[in-house]
Parts: structure tokens; C-alpha cells; sequence
């Protein structure tokens, strides 16, 4: 499945769990934001009930009771059923802003939800990174071994035949000979690596078959834009600002929850009663008023609880410039490591003519026995080393790009870097 790197990060947004896991978190998030929306709204609820009761009294007739013939003390019961359906509503004036603390920190935790989402996101395209050019690093140091392995062979059956015609020792054959077989094992080795490379590659994107990536490794020989600007960006883009950040504004408004626990509440309330006929005589038929509720004395201990709050909103502060000062290093060292990435590459490309020209001349030098077997395994292994490390050297470049463009939180700007560079190796 030929694939583009635009492509194969469209479609691994599409099909990674773990973004999808950050997603349904932001849902979350947003449905708890929503649930605590209305909390001034006021709160009607019914109350319906089935009785059965009785009522008993005594009442003193005093003296008058038995000149009339009545006793001293008349007992009396009174009992029955009613049907009891109550309407009950109480609606918040004043929580000593216990609401607006707790839908403030709903909506902070929205941010951190999409913060992480961003982070998620960023991780997995340095994972793409690293897999989509790490399977064109194994193609293509798997070519440098397939074509160090045929040379060294053609080097071997040069040496043979010279051998027989009596211009080459034995030694040199032999030295030919193992230098063919490590040729072999390098290459046999570079195969499994691009198998494994290949695996990854298709496990990270979800696909059953095998995906071949057509964007090719690729240097920008341009220097950057300023270190400072990338220290900026990291400082006011990365997740995990704003990630810290909102949970700062939750630590926040902690303290402020724990703080309006020690204030007085003040309220509406209502009640009516939807069935009159059947009420006790000393139930109301409604009610209404104002109330205002304080506790004293609670169990847990407020003081502490708000010391506890803005602990937390210390840590969280302290999280957040920790971690603005580690990405600032994290930053500095990406840059200049790609700037060394760069600067090997180009050093490799202009040397590498000059090894396949010096390779040249040892097989021809052999050929008319001016030179041993030994100059010949030598310039070959030298071309293919500076082959490889050309290679390492543009993939290194690639990844270290993703991760300084991470680490300022602007790796959606990847793609923007390929369209610029002007060096590619291909497989």
C-alpha cells in the first residue's frame, strides 16, 4: 500500500485508539461543563406519599367536666389515609461562589482534556516519524548492503580468476572471501531490519497489508528559523502548558470551593401541596420564603481543607514552570542536534563521489595487480560506510526535526519542512 507521509497521518489520526481514548475524554469533560451549567437554575422535586396515621390527644375538661357528667381527662384519636403528593422547589441567591468556583473548574478541565488530546497527537506523530523514515532508513541501508555485497562478490571472482592466472596470492582470495560472507551477514541483516521496519509501520497505522512509504528521507540545507523563536513558541503552543496551565485554574478554583464552605448559603424555597382535601390540619397547603443556612461546626476540618486547596494550586504552579524551563532545554538540544544532523549529511554528500571514485580506481588497480585485495575490501567498506552514515545521518535529521518541532509544540508544521527540502535519498 504505497503511502504518502501526509497521508499516513491523516489516517493515523483516524485510526489510533489512543487519540480516540483522549477524545471521548474531551466528551467528558464537556458533559460534566454541562451538567454544572445550571446549577442556579432552581431545583423541583415531588414528594408523594400513601398514609396511614393517628393522632391521639388528651384534653382536661377542668371543672366544668363533671358537673356535666363528663370526665376529668376526655382521650381522643383521630386517624385515616390520605394520599400526600408535595411539590417541593429551592433555588440558590447565594453559595458564597461555591457555583461559579465549580463551573470555572468544569471548564478548565475541558482544557486540560484538549490539552490532552494535543499531547496525544503529538506523540504519535513523532511515532509516525520515526516509523514511516524508519522503514526508509532500513530500504535504503538495506540497497547500500545489497550493493556492498555484489561489489565485494565481483571483488571475490576477480581475485579467483587472477589467482588462477598467477598475479594473486591465496591470501587474497581468502581475504576476498570473508570479506564476501561479512558483505552477506550485513545484508542478511539489513533484511530483517526492514521486515521489522515494515511491521511497525503497518501495526502504528492499522493495516493489513504491507505500507510502502513514498515520501523519501530529506534534509533542508536552509538554516532554521532563530532558537529563540522555537523557545517561544514551546513556551506559549506545547500541551503540556496548557495542560499545567488548567490544571492551575482548577487548583484555583479548589480554593475557591473550599473557601465558600465557610460562608452562609442563602436561598428560595417553596412548597404546595397538590392534594388539599386529604391534608393533616397542621400541614400548610403551601409555603414560601427565604432561608439562609450556616454551619458552624462541621466534621471536617475547613481550615484544613482550604490549606489543602491552595497546596495544590501551588504544585501545579510549580509543574507549570518546571516544565516550561524543561522544554526551553528540551528545545536548545533539538536544534543543535539537527544542525549537527545537517551538517554530517552535507559533510557525507560531497565526500561520497570521491569514495566511489577511490573504490574505482582500487578495482581497477587490482585488475592490473597495482593494488592487493585488502585496498580494494577497504575502499568498498569505506564507500558503504559513508553510504550508511549519509543515510543515518538524513534520517536522524528527520526525527530530530519532529521532535524540536514538539518539543515548541508546532509539530503540525512537519509537513511544511518537507515541501522545503531540497536533498532526498531514496531507496
Amino acid at each position: 500500500m504505497p503511502i504518502s507521509f501526509e497521508a499516513a497521518s491523516i489516517r493515523l489520526t483516524q485510526v489510533s485508539d489512543g487519540l480516540a481514548a483522549s477524545a471521548a475524554q474531551v466528551k467528558a469533560k464537556q458533559a460534566q461543563a454541562g451538567a454544572v451549567a445550571t446549577l442556579r437554575r432552581p431545583e423541583i422535586s415531588i414528594d408523594v406519599r400513601q398514609l396511614e396515621y393517628q393522632k391521639s390527644l388528651s384534653l382536661s375538661t377542668g371543672t366544668i367536666g363533671p358537673s356535666l357528667g363528663l370526665p376529668g381527662t376526655l382521650d381522643l384519636a383521630v386517624g385515616g389515609r390520605a394520599f400526600r403528593p408535595v411539590v417541593s422547589a429551592v433555588m440558590p441567591l447565594y453559595s458564597g461562589g461555591q457555583i461559579s468556583a465549580t463551573q470555572n473548574a468544569a471548564r478548565a478541565g475541558i482544557r486540560e482534556a484538549e490539552a490532552g488530546v494535543a499531547d496525544t497527537g503529538q506523540s504519535l506523530a513523532l511515532q509516525l516519524v520515526q516509523a514511516y523514515f524508519g522503514q526508509q532508513l532500513a530500504a535504503a541501508v538495506l540497497a547500500v548492503r545489497t550493493d556492498a555485497r555484489a561489489g565485494l562478490d565481483r571483488h571475490y571472482q576477480d581475485a579467483r580468476k587472477l589467482e588462477q592466472q598467477g598475479f594473486a596470492s591465496r591470501a587474497q582470495v581468502l581475504q576476498a572471501q570473508v570479506a564476501r560472507d561479512d558483505a552477506e551477514r550485513d545484508y542478511q541483516k539489513a533484511g530483517n531490519d526492514l521486515a521489522t521496519a515494515t511491521a511497525y509501520l503497518a501495526n502504528l497505522l492499522h493495516s493489513d497489508a504491507e505500507v510502502l512509504p513514498t515520501t523519501p528521507l530529506f534534509i533542508v540545507s536552509a538554516q532554521m528559523e532563530p532558537l529563540d523563536d522555537f523557545v517561544a513558541s514551546a513556551e506559549a503552543r506545547h500541551p503540556q502548558v496548557g495542560r499545567l496551565g488548567a490544571l492551575g485554574d482548577q487548583a484555583r478554583e479548589g480554593v475557591r470551593i473550599q473557601q465558600a464552605k465557610q460562608r452562609p448559603q442563602v436561598y428560595l424555597f417553596g412548597q404546595y401541596d397538590l392534594n388539599r382535601r386529604e391534608s393533616l390540619f397542621t400541614e400548610p397547603d403551601y409555603i414560601y420564603g427565604i432561608g439562609l443556612k450556616y454551619t458552624f461546626l462541621s466534621s471536617a476540618d475547613r481550615g484544613q481543607q482550604v490549606k489543602a486547596a491552595r497546596a495544590m494550586q501551588a504544585a501545579a504552579e510549580a509543574g507549570l514552570r518546571q516544565v516550561k524551563i524543561d522544554l526551553a532545554t528540551a528545545t536548545t538540544r533539538a536544534y543543535n542536534d539537527l544542525d549537527t544532523a545537517r551538517s554530517q549529511y552535507l559533510l557525507l554528500d560531497s565526500s561520497l563521489a570521491a569514495s566511489a571514485e577511490h573504490l574505482r580506481l582500487q578495482q581497477l588497480s587490482f585488475r592490473e595487480g597495482l593494488a592487493t585485495s585488502l585496498d580494494v575490501i577497504d575502499a568498498q567498506l569505506r564507500l558503504s560506510g559513508a553510504r550508511v552514515q549519509r543515510v543515518q545521518a538524513a534520517y536522524q535529521f528527520d526525527v530530530t526535526l519532529a521532535h524540536l518541532l514538539a518539543a515548541s509544540g508546532q509539530v503540525d508544521r512537519f509537513a511544511s519542512y518537507i515541501a522545503r527540502a531540497d536533498k532526498s535519498i531514496a531507496p
